[in-house]
């Protein structure tokens, strides 16, 4: 069997069809009830009696007119069909969810918010953490910062006080020489007074020497004196006390502050010097 043809599913064509019989059909009853078909015969002449005749007068002969047939008014041109345009398609309604698929894609619906929830929330965290390791970061350079000038501010402190020990050292040092000089200075005038004072024994061999321990008081007076070692010759050895206590008082420096360097004085003697 032949498959139909697509003309004969064609809306279209089928309403041209419809309307085409619907003309055709209006045009055959007008034929038949619009037009008056019949012939009606003339009316009949109405005669009064009189029983005296009048005088005769002319008779009134109603005319009567011939029943024309109506005028057939010609019939419109057929109305040609216009070829019917397409309608312009509606939007569709969407066809009715059904329950379970509506469900579904309320579920859907609710995951994706959920999921875009979840994701917010991580998005937060990840910030709220974000912005915690800064803060985090800057409180530890800021404590390192803190670090560093209290480390800059001891190795400042350390080296000031490293120059005020070393300045203050250069200064004993410079003091303590001045010292040792002015007790060097003093001790060598000390013996060379006494030296003045000695009558040397005349012809002794080599150059013996006499060492003496003195204890001395502050201003030079001589408080002990006594021999720590001889010279071998008791003769120079008597003539070298003899002349320590002549010398005395014994030359001090002015300062009392070297005086315990001449509390306890150590002399050596030499016969040829």
């Amino acid at each position: 069997m032949a498959p139909p043809s697509s003309a004969n599913h064609d809306p279209r064509l089928l309403k041209a069809g419809v309307l085409a019989l619907l003309v055709h059909v209006g045009f055959f009853i007008f034929m038949i009830y619009g037009l008056n078909w019949k012939t009606y015969p003339p009316e009949g002449v109405v005669v009064d009696l009189w029983s005296n005749l009048p005088q005769p007068e002319q008779p009134l002969i109603k005319k009567t007119e011939p029943l024309l047939p109506k005028k057939i008014e010609p019939l419109p041109p057929p109305k040609i069909a216009k070829p019917l345009l397409p309608k312009p398609e509606l939007e569709k309604l969407p066809t009715p969810v059904k329950p379970d698929i509506a469900l579904k894609k309320e579920k859907e619906k609710e995951k994706e918010k959920k999921l875009a929830e979840e994701k917010k929330a991580k998005e937060q965290k990840a910030k709220e953490q974000k912005a915690k390791e800064q803060k985090a970061k800057e409180q530890k350079a800021k404590e390192q910062k803190a670090r560093v000038a209290v480390e800059v501010d001891r190795l400042q402190k350390e080296q000031i006080e490293a120059e005020e020990r070393s300045l203050q050292k250069k200064a004993a040092g410079a003091q303590a020489a001045v010292k040792k000089n002015l007790t060097d200075e003093y001790k060598a005038k000390i013996l060379a007074k006494i030296k003045s004072r000695i009558i040397m024994p005349p012809d002794l061999p080599n150059d013996p020497v006499s060492e003496f321990d003195i204890t001395l008081l502050p201003g030079g007076e001589i408080l002990d004196v006594k021999l720590r070692r001889s010279s071998g010759f008791p003769a120079f050895d008597m003539a070298v006390e003899r002349a320590i206590i002549l010398s005395r008082p014994l030359p001090l420096p002015p300062d009392p502050m070297l005086f315990p360097n001449f509390r306890n004085l150590s002399l050596k003697v030499h016969y040829l010097e």
